[in-house]
């Protein structure tokens, strides 16, 4: 399977993004050639930055609590434990009962007392393509047909399998739910798969990145690439589609698991609405001059004040988000045994970093004056604080600024993350490991 590049689409504001994620084009000049050597320890990688970084890129249409869309639902319940192999349609049911609500916040009061199976029908207000997804905890253990066409089915023990359905707006389908268990309540989940931009449309319905998707048709995970985040984006788990978002660690961990031989755990420490010159500001930062004001150095706080004036300090402080970002980074890999037992025992190298921020510095032109210095600074102590002075360093831009067109602020910052790339020659000492 050659190297992927993943490709998430959203909107912000009145913007549309077409958002290519830490490809192979910009990894290879930094990883090079001798990725395929096998090395114990697991390969590290730590990504940061604000709310791109988080993860914007949307899997799917969103869920949403199903109710009004089901008509005259009605529970038949049928003697003994669910059997494989009975026609339930052909069976007489002990009791039949109309169910006055289905689905919504609270659960539904079922019957009990044997196989419960749920008949209705559907009924959409637009038409698209669809994923339902029935039951809540125990009561997902069912399977669903919808218009004749099975759309999930979950086994005792098992993971669900799901298949979307195309459904017409206004017509009436018919649907029933057989559960498994005793646990039944009516509450369930449906989405659209088919919302343009979104990571489902281009991998179920035109064909893209088929690396996602198992033999089943459902989400894949690697088995050689972990996931873990801290601060915001949290989890813990084989790398592979999960939620409703992805970030960039969906496309970066599936470009290194490529490139590399052997275990790779991307940690990912980020958070949304932060500033390089403020919240991220790197130990070391002195405070400076612009436009009249005074800017905060590290640990100073407010984040400016007049030159003249006496600073007021506020309750954040410059760095904190650096400070929360990469000390929870620190306690993941201080307890790396304890974090990742699957690993035990093998201990870790950090190869490199990924930023993706400075949407916010571009609102503030001091920030954004100083983005250069301070970027250059972030890549120096960061390669010092944990010790990997050797670690690779991929920089990417912000997908609203165009280089040909940037201006003001917006230009500051992109010639400053592309002044740090080794090949600008401005910074000799990152030829050859620091790319944008």
């Amino acid at each position: 399977m050659g190297a992927p590049m993943i490709l998430s689409q959203f909107s912000r504001g009145s913007f549309s993004f077409l958002l290519p994620v830490l490809a192979i084009s910009v990894l290879q000049p930094v990883f090079g050639q001798d990725s395929k050597e096998k090395l114990n320890p697991v390969k590290v990688f730590i990504l940061s930055g604000q709310s791109n970084m988080v993860g914007a890129g949307k899997v799917d249409g969103g869920s949403s609590r199903w109710g009004t869309q089901f008509l005259d639902p009605v529970v038949s319940v049928y003697e003994g434990n669910y059997d494989p192999n009975a026609d339930y349609d052909a069976l007489k049911p002990l009791q039949r009962k109309s169910l006055e609500k289905f689905g919504g916040v609270e659960p539904t009061p079922y019957p009990g007392g044997g196989v419960q199976v749920t008949r209705g029908f559907v009924q959409v207000k637009e038409t698209g393509t669809y994923e339902f997804r029935p039951g809540y905890g125990g009561s997902m253990q069912n399977v669903m047909e919808v218009n004749g066409q099975e759309v999930h089915r979950q086994e005792p023990g098992q993971q669900a399998i799901r298949h979307d359905i195309r459904l017409e707006a206004g017509k009436r389908v018919p649907f029933r739910i057989t559960y498994f268990t005793n646990d039944a309540n009516g509450l369930g989940w449906i989405v659209r798969t088919d919302v343009p931009g979104a990571l489902s449309t281009l991998v179920r319905h035109k064909g893209l990145y088929p690396w996602l998707l198992n033999e089943q048709g459902q989400w894949a995970a690697r088995d050689d690439v972990w996931y873990r985040g801290v601060i915001a984006a949290g989890g813990s788990r084989w790398l592979g589609v999960n939620g409703g978002k992805i970030g960039p660690e969906l496309g970066f961990g599936h470009v290194v698991g490529e490139h590399f031989d052997g275990p790779v755990l991307v940690l990912k420490t980020s958070q949304g609405n932060r500033s390089l010159s403020w919240d991220f500001l790197p130990p070391g930062s002195k405070r400076f001059e612009h436009g009249g004001r005074i800017y905060a150095g590290y640990k100073e706080s407010p984040e400016s004040w007049e030159k003249d004036a006496t600073p007021e300090p506020i309750e954040w402080y410059a760095g904190k988000q650096y400070d929360d970002c990469f000390g929870a980074a620190h306690e993941v890999l201080d307890n790396f045994d304890q974090q990742f037992p699957h690993w035990k025992g093998r201990g870790y190298t950090i190869e490199g970093f990924g930023w993706w921020q400075g949407d916010k510095d571009r609102y503030n032109e001091g920030h954004a004056s100083h983005y250069e210095q301070h970027l250059v600074r972030l890549i120096r102590t960061l390669r010092a604080e944990f010790e990997c002075p050797d670690a690779r360093f991929v920089v990417a831009t912000l997908g609203q600024t165009a280089k040909d067109t940037a201006e003001g602020n917006e230009k500051l910052i992109l010639e400053a993350q592309l002044a740090v790339d080794g090949n600008s020659g401005k910074y000799p000492e990152f030829k050859g490991n620091v790319a944008t």
